[in-house]
């Protein structure tokens, strides 16, 4: 049918503003939702990563009370094992987007580690931006929007309507005190028009091309919208 490719972090952890290094990595139902969704669809899948180092999910997001039970954990578990694509990322940099029908990117807190001050992941946003093909992001991915500034402080998002991860939310898994800065602080100084729906419910919200969504229970329903544009 098609291509979509999926862009993960490729770090394992994230510095806290002590210095600590948080194990973390890519959220498993942010990568295997959206998987899910397109596969599901037929659209074959290819996982970008800066350097095309091989991803590392956060195995907090696999413990049964963060992925919704021990049997949904086991089936995220068996879907990360399966994906092939998870072991064979290209890098960001090789990237050509007119191979792909949609660019996805889940979150986690990776991001905002590496892709937050990513030059090659800012010129596949801002190339996939214009090109008017559907990008979606998620949760923690939007803070890769913010690499997107050149020089002057300008980016094609600046006045676009996003969300992302809110502040509640970091507060809510305990990390809103040991951040650098926080997501949704930074999306609204960049200026987007950030808006949040209810911590932790699905919402998502579309402007133009640019998909994104809040949190984890977003991943779902943005791989849908995804879909129903391509359709």
């Amino acid at each position: 049918m098609g291509r979509i490719l999926i862009v993960l972090t490729g770090v394992s952890y994230w510095t806290f503003k002590n210095g600590h290094r948080h194990p973390t990595g890519y959220w498993a139902e942010e990568f295997v939702a959206p998987y899910s969704v397109f596969t599901d669809a037929g659209y074959e899948i290819t996982v970008a990563t800066p350097g095309a180092v091989i991803p590392v999910v956060d195995t907090m997001s696999l413990q049964p009370r963060y992925a919704g039970g021990e049997e949904n954990m086991l089936k995220e578990t068996a879907v990360i094992e399966s994906a092939e694509q998870l072991r064979h990322p290209i890098d960001i940099k090789d990237v050509r987007l007119e191979d792909y029908d949609a660019v996805y990117y889940p979150g986690g807190h990776g991001p905002m580690e590496d892709l937050a001050f990513d030059a090659d992941s800012a010129v596949l946003l801002r190339k996939a931006l214009a090109s008017g093909k559907p990008l979606a992001i998620v949760c923690h991915a939007p803070a890769a929007i913010l690499a997107t500034r050149d020089e002057h402080g300008k980016t094609p998002f600046a006045g676009l309507n996003v969300t992302g991860f809110c502040n509640e939310e970091e507060e809510g898994v305990g990390f809103a005190k040991d951040a650098k800065w926080l997501l949704e602080d930074e999306l609204q100084k960049l200026p987007t028009k950030y808006t949040r729906g209810p911590a932790w419910a699905p919402y998502t919200v579309s402007d133009g091309n640019l998909h994104t969504g809040q949190n984890p229970a977003s991943s779902g329903p943005l791989a849908r919208e995804v879909v129903k544009v391509l359709s």
